[in-house]
């Protein structure tokens, strides 16, 4: 199973023999843990790091595990594997429905845990690449709302943005002003409105300052494309 020791994983859990057990097991597949033995300590690691992952037992001192998922949430996008020995389908179905992701029921094997934060990550990868769109040397951020070319960031205003995230949406096919109007204003398009054409020639002197790239083509008649 492929591991990533960029992966950040919170281990929350008050009994210390399990915290110890569920440390050591995945720091050997390299991933970076730290570990908290109460709510309050979880609290404290949370306003100081990012995690990837947070293994969340329930059952803890002062803050319990069900209040720190509704934390957790207000503080991060963190996926939330709950590990705990409540095993009742009432107990799993309200802390799913509280936000957690996953839910493992003790007495737990350290594989099944490991295969479980796995398919965690796998599916937060997925979700960045999905934000994510790349096109030559551009990269746009639909989450950060940002647009990049190599190291430079490009300052697009909204609809500049929202233009080239079309584009690269369907990096084949032909937009005409229409589509690209509607897609970046909420108003009616007039036919001999120059706005769209003014907007693309905006991004295409911005995308100048840092590449020779050609990025836009016009399709006389038709529209706009990314060019080929």
């Amino acid at each position: 199973m492929a591991n990533n020791n960029d992966s950040r994983i919170l281990i929350v859990e008050d009994d210390t023999n399990i915290n110890n057990y569920i440390f050591e097991s995945l720091s050997i597949n390299n991933y970076n843990c730290k570990q908290a033995f109460s709510g309050t300590e979880a609290l404290l690691y949370l306003g100081k790091y990012d995690f990837d992952i947070i293994l969340l037992d329930l059952m803890l001192p002062g803050i319990s595990g069900e209040q720190l998922i509704s934390e957790i949430k207000n503080l991060t996008d963190s996926s939330i594997i709950v590990i705990s020995a409540k095993d009742e389908l009432e107990s799993k179905v309200d802390v799913l429905m509280l936000g957690a992701d996953d839910y493992l029921t003790k007495p737990f094997k350290i594989e099944e845990l490991k295969a479980r934060i796995f398919v965690q990550l796998r599916n937060k990868n997925k979700k960045v690449n999905n934000k994510l769109m790349k096109y030559k040397n551009l990269t746009l951020d639909k989450s950060l709302h940002k647009v990049m070319i190599e190291n430079n960031e490009v300052d697009l205003t909204p609809q500049e943005f929202k233009i080239l995230e079309l584009l690269l949406s369907f990096p084949n096919r032909v937009f005409s002003k229409q589509d690209i109007y509607d897609f970046a204003w909420d108003e009616y398009f007039e036919g001999e409105d120059k706005t769209v054409n003014v907007h693309i020639s905006n991004i295409r002197k911005k995308f100048k300052k840092y590449s020779d790239e050609e990025y836009i083509e016009t399709v006389w008649g038709i529209g706009f494309r990314l060019s080929k």
